[in-house]
Parts: structure tokens; C-alpha cells; sequence
């Protein structure tokens, strides 16, 4: 088999050839460590590479799949995840020179899961410093998007994103504060799923926002995700955020089937600046769901405008808090706009707070309303990937329209708690043809119903088939 072919296989693809031993772990790894050497230079994705482990580890998986102890679908396939998990022995730096010589003494929950589980950590991914830079500098400077090396990958997940878009790694994990999984996947064109608040362990994470944060997976398609969150989701003793709701089985959703499931659709607010393409792109996608059985309803979501504060204040009140001994001890090795908002942050009096934390509870009770309604909650994803040199404070800035799309569309999820998945849904004419996301919201640990109707318009479309013209 090709290895061009082998670096974009879904799991569904490789698991089976690594189970019956027609393809080996060592080989697969091989594979992609090449991948990494030929193409990370051009797309920066990766901060560290651990190589000679990873090889290790592929070893030992062949090992054990030969002598019967096969464990799962991810039993010797590669990930990575972003540089803000800890993995214990390997350095995690955050995306900052504040922290670039951290080697952690214990292993996050999640990586700890993927590592039982046989999966195989082949490096660390880029980000934002933080999970709150510009996107422009940072510890290793800026990560590139594989479509087009001078366009963002978009962040603060943006290793993660061009890791696998650029097919360096098969499965990655990113986290989500206000939309740095969604962002990346739809600038990339794969999927990243942010799950339900409490669904996956934050232990071993580092902090943005306590009450914001959400660790998920990204993958080329809709299964992988889901594969990938049935090993990493479920509850954890050392998180206390997590939450002890059971965990289903996520492959029992890829039916195709998604005949009489009702897609809420906005009628106002959130289609505001969104390019004439990209909605054109967003229509087209929920017109074909509606011809596969879905049926479409029109919702307003109220008060939706109050996310962007109120996601404002509680991240900035978190944010500093957690960061006030960092930034009096060690300003001068923060990137200036991450110095700089810690610092505005600190001016967020206790009285913000609380009022956001209200209205929080106000959007809750708003979404509990709309869920009556539908099933799922249709969104937009933003434009198209913004040039890097046209990114403003880590948010698409693109010139045309002159104002960002809505950061609401992402905020609302993590505002409220519920889970929100992004799929790729087309391409901008171009050039360069750059990927298109459509997102779609459900109700707190509905994760399934996010791959009901993500397995179904994937089985119809082949978005997420098509590779950036990127050589190595």
C-alpha cells in the first residue's frame, strides 16, 4: 500500500489492516514520522516530536497485537495532542517561553486514556501561547494552514488543525474556550468536536478558564471523532468538573439515518457578516440533510448577543486569576498581547462577574427553550481561513466584510455547556480554494445525535476526502 494513501486512511480504514497484521504499527509510524520531517518545516505544527518513542511504542504494540492483545480501534495508531496536555517525561510548553522547559512528572487523563487504549503519542502541537495569543508569534512562531501555507490555520488549536488536515497525524486532541477546536477544523477542513462541559476529563490540562475550557477531538472524519471520544470521555475522580454521566456507545449513532431529526435554523443574528460563499455553502449543506429526511425548523435564539461579554468577562476573571503568578513573576517571557490582557483582565471587578455568571444561567435556560424545538442547533462556522498576516488578537479578521463573524456562534457553546461538532461543508472558489465548516449544536451529553447527522451528510458528501495540495 502507498504510503500517501496509508497518511490519509480514516481509523475505520486502519484499525482493521492493524488488527489482522496486514499493515504493522512500526510501518504506520514510520509512515508519518516521515510525513512529519517532509512537511512540518513548511507547516509548523509540531512543537516537539518524539520519534524514538513513538517507535518504541509501535514495537510494543506489534508485539502485543500478535500475541492476541489487540485492544481497540486505536490500538497502534499514532496522535498528538495540544502542547497544553501534559504528557509525563515529554516536554509540554504551552506555546510559551515562560514555560518551555516544563517536563511534566504525571500524564494528563486524556493522553493517560489514548496511552491505555494503544494509541501512540508521536508529538506536541502548536498553539496560540497559552490558548490566548495573537496567532502571529509565540514559542516556535506561527503554525500554517496546509491549503494555503500564507492563510491561518486558525486557533487556538492551530497545530492540531494543520497536523491533520496535512496528514502528520491521524487523530488529535485540542481544547475549546471559545471556539479553538471548531475554528481550526472548519479552517482545515476536518472535524473537531467540542463535547458537553464535564463529558472529558480537563486533569492535566492547563487552565484557561476554569468554567469555559473543554478539552475534544479532532480527526479527518465524523467516525474517528467519535472513536476517538469513546476511549478519551467519562468521569474522573481527580477532575471534579467531570461529569458522572455514562458514556454510550458512539458508533450505534453512525447509522445515516437521520429521517425525522428536526435542525434548528437560525432566522437572525448569527448569519450577520458572514460571506455571500460561505452561506451559500451552509444552505446547500442543510438543503441536502432535508432531503436525506431531516426536517428543518426555524429558531431564534434570544439574548444570543450577551454571549460575547459575557464569554469575555468570565474567560479574562478566570484567566488572570490563574495566571497572577505567572505574569508578576515572569511578564517579560509573555507575547505582549497575552501580557496585555491578563493585565486588562485584572480590572474584571468581583460585581462582573457574578452579572456574567447570571446571565450565563439566562442563556442556559434559553437553550433548555430551543432544544424543545429541535433536535440540533444549525450554525455557521465562520469564513474561510483569514491570511496570517490579516489576523487580529487571534480571531479571524477578514477584509471583507470588514468585522469578524460572530463569535457567538462559537461562544454559545461554551457559554451554556452544550456540545457543538464542525464539519467540513465545501470550499471558497478561490484562489486559493480554501475549506468551508458548518457546525452543529445539541443538548448537554447528546453527543451521539452530533454523529447521527455527521455520519449522514458525510456518508453524502466527500468534503472531508479531498487533501491540501501540499508536497513534502
Amino acid at each position: 500500500m502507498a504510503e500517501s494513501e496509508i497518511l490519509f486512511m480514516s481509523v475505520a480504514g486502519l484499525a482493521p489492516l492493524l488488527r489482522t497484521r496486514k499493515l504493522s504499527p512500526v510501518e504506520l509510524v514510520r509512515a508519518f514520522l516521515d510525513r512529519i520531517e517532509a512537511v512540518n518545516p513548511k507547516v509548523n505544527a509540531f512543537i516537539t516530536v518524539t520519534g524514538e518513542q513513538a517507535l518504541e511504542q509501535a514495537k510494543k504494540a506489534e508485539r502485543e497485537i500478535a500475541a492476541g492483545g489487540y485492544r481497540g480501534p486505536l490500538h497502534g495508531l499514532p496522535y498528538a495532542p495540544k502542547d497544553l496536555l501534559a504528557t509525563k517525561g515529554v516536554r509540554t510548553t504551552n506555546g510559551s517561553k515562560a514555560t518551555s522547559n516544563w517536563i511534566p512528572d504525571h500524564e494528563s487523563t486524556v493522553t493517560e486514556r489514548l496511552n491505555q487504549a494503544g494509541a501512540i503519542l508521536i508529538g506536541k502541537l502548536n498553539l496560540l501561547e497559552f490558548a490566548m495569543g495573537s496567532g502571529q508569534k509565540g514559542l516556535v512562531g506561527p503554525a500554517r494552514n496546509p491549503w494555503d501555507l500564507t492563510y491561518s490555520p486558525s486557533g487556538s488549536s492551530s497545530g492540531s488543525g494543520a497536523a491533520v488536515a496535512a496528514g502528520m497525524v491521524p487523530l488529535a486532541i485540542g481544547s475549546d474556550t471559545g471556539g479553538s477546536i471548531r475554528n481550526p477544523a472548519k479552517s482545515c477542513g476536518i472535524v473537531g468536536l467540542k463535547p458537553t462541559y464535564g463529558r472529558i476529563s480537563r486533569f492535566g490540562v492547563t487552565t484557561l478558564s476554569w468554567t469555559l475550557d473543554h478539552v475534544g477531538p479532532m480527526a479527518k472524519t465524523n467516525a474517528d471523532v467519535a472513536r476517538l471520544l469513546q476511549v478519551i470521555a467519562g468521569p474522573d475522580p481527580r477532575d471534579r468538573t467531570s461529569a458522572a454521566a455514562p458514556v454510550p456507545d458512539y458508533i450505534k449513532a453512525l447509522t445515516g439515518n437521520v429521517k425525522g431529526l428536526r435542525i434548528g435554523v437560525p432566522t437572525e443574528y448569527f448569519f450577520d457578516r458572514v460571506h455571500a460563499e460561505t452561506e451559500a455553502a451552509l444552505r446547500r449543506a442543510i438543503s441536502l440533510l432535508k432531503d436525506l429526511g431531516a426536517a428543518l425548523v426555524d429558531v431564534k435564539v434570544r439574548n444570543a448577543s450577551l454571549c460575547g461579554v459575557v464569554s469575555s468577562i468570565i474567560l479574562g476573571s478566570e484567566a488572570a486569576a490563574f495566571h497572577e503568578k505567572g505574569l508578576k513573576q515572569n511578564a517579560d517571557l509573555l507575547e505582549p498581547l497575552v501580557r496585555e490582557r491578563l493585565e486588562a483582565a485584572t480590572f474584571h471587578s468581583a460585581a462582573d462577574y457574578i452579572k456574567a455568571l447570571r446571565i450565563r444561567t439566562v442563556l442556559m435556560e434559553e437553550m433548555r427553550r430551543v432544544f424543545q424545538t429541535c433536535d440540533v442547533l444549525m450554525l455557521p462556522a465562520g469564513n474561510a481561513a483569514p491570511k496570517l498576516d490579516g489576523e487580529i488578537a487571534g480571531t479571524d479578521a477578514p477584509s471583507d466584510p470588514p468585522l469578524p463573524p460572530r463569535p457567538d456562534s462559537y461562544n454559545l457553546a461554551n457559554v451554556t455547556g452544550i456540545p457543538a461538532i464542525v464539519l467540513p461543508c465545501g470550499f471558497t472558489a478561490g484562489p486559493p480554494s480554501l475549506p468551508l465548516g458548518i457546525q452543529f449544536c445539541a443538548k448537554p451529553f447528546d453527543e451521539a445525535t452530533l454523529f447521527r447527522i455527521g455520519h449522514a451528510y458525510q456518508s453524502a458528501t466527500d468534503w472531508h476526502r479531498r487533501r491540501p495540495p501540499l508536497n513534502g
